[in-house]
C-alpha cells in the first residue's frame, strides 16, 4: 500500500484534449504516483485565479497559450509562499529542448507518456523549481504582466498600463494611471527585460514610451534650475530627466 500523501495538481493548457489526457494519465498513475487534481485552466491567468482559491504542489502547464503563456507563469508563481513545483509539456522543436535541458527545468514532450510523467512527479517530490533568472533567460521579450503580492494575493498588472517604473529604497514602484503597485524587483533587470518597452530617464527612474505626453521645461528642485521633464496622459505627475539622460530620452522621444 502506497503510504505517500497525494500531490495536488493543477493542469494548465489551451486545449481541452490536452488537460483531459493528463488527467487519465495521473489516474492511471495514482497507485504508484498519488495525485490529486484540484482544477484545470486554459491560460496563466486563469491558473492564477484557481491559485487564489487553493494551494497546489505542482503545476503542470503547456508554454505556448493565449493571455498568458506557461514561462510567465510559472515567474508569477514564485510569487507564492510556498511556490508549487512547475513541469512544462512542451512541442517544441529539439533544439528548444535542449535549452530547457542545459537549464535543468523538468519538461514533458508532447504526447506525454506515462512514463515519463510519472518520472516527473518522482522529481516533483524533490521541490526542484526553476530560478527566476532561468525563466527570465527563457523569456525573451518580456511578460505581458507584473505580479504583486498584496494581502495574500498575487495581483496582475498588466504592462501595458504602466506608466513608469521608479526606484525607491528596496522596492520599485510601478504606476498606472489609477494607482501605485510595488515591485519586488531590481530596475536594472526590468530594463533589460522590458529594452525598446521603457526607456531610462533617471538613474532611478524608467518611463513607458507609449505613454508618454511630451515633454516640457520646469523649474524643479533646490537650484531653482530649469528642466526637461516628461508628461503623462492621464496623470498630472511630471518626472524630471537628468541632464546625462536627455540626449538619449530626446533621440528616443524625437523632441
Amino acid at each position: 500500500m502506497n503510504t505517500m500523501s497525494p500531490l495536488s495538481v493543477l493542469i494548465v493548457d489551451d486545449e481541452a484534449p490536452a488537460r483531459t489526457r493528463l488527467q487519465d494519465l495521473l489516474g492511471d498513475l495514482a497507485d504508484a504516483h498519488p495525485t490529486r487534481v484540484i482544477g484545470t485552466a486554459a491560460n496563466g491567468v486563469e491558473a492564477l485565479a484557481v491559485l487564489e482559491q487553493e494551494r497546489a504542489d505542482l503545476v503542470l502547464t503547456d508554454i505556448r497559450m493565449p493571455v498568458m503563456n506557461g514561462i510567465e507563469l510559472a515567474r508569477h508563481l514564485g510569487r507564492l509562499e510556498p511556490p508549487p513545483a512547475v513541469v512544462f509539456a512542451t512541442a517544441y522543436d529539439e533544439y528548444a529542448v535542449q535549452a530547457f535541458e542545459l537549464a535543468a527545468i523538468d519538461y514533458l514532450l508532447k504526447p506525454v507518456r506515462a512514463s515519463r510523467l510519472a518520472d516527473a512527479l518522482v522529481k516533483v517530490r524533490r521541490q526542484h523549481r526553476p530560478s527566476e533568472e532561468t525563466l527570465r533567460q527563457l523569456s525573451p521579450g518580456g511578460r505581458g504582466h507584473f505580479s504583486v503580492s498584496e494581502r495574500g494575493r498575487i495581483l496582475l498588472v498588466p504592462v501595458a498600463d504602466v506608466l513608469f517604473l521608479k526606484a525607491e529604497q528596496k522596492y520599485v514602484v510601478a504606476r498606472t494611471r489609477e494607482r501605485e503597485y510595488l515591485l519586488d524587483e531590481s530596475l536594472v533587470q526590468l530594463e533589460e527585460e522590458f529594452a525598446g518597452r521603457f526607456l531610462r530617464i533617471h538613474r532611478n527612474c524608467l518611463i513607458a514610451i507609449h505613454a508618454v505626453k511630451g515633454v516640457a521645461r520646469a523649474t524643479t528642485g533646490e537650484d531653482g534650475e530649469a528642466h526637461w521633464v516628461v508628461l503623462f496622459e492621464g496623470i498630472a505627475e511630471q518626472l524630471p530627466v537628468s541632464r546625462r539622460q536627455w540626449p538619449v530620452v530626446k533621440e528616443a522621444l524625437k523632441v
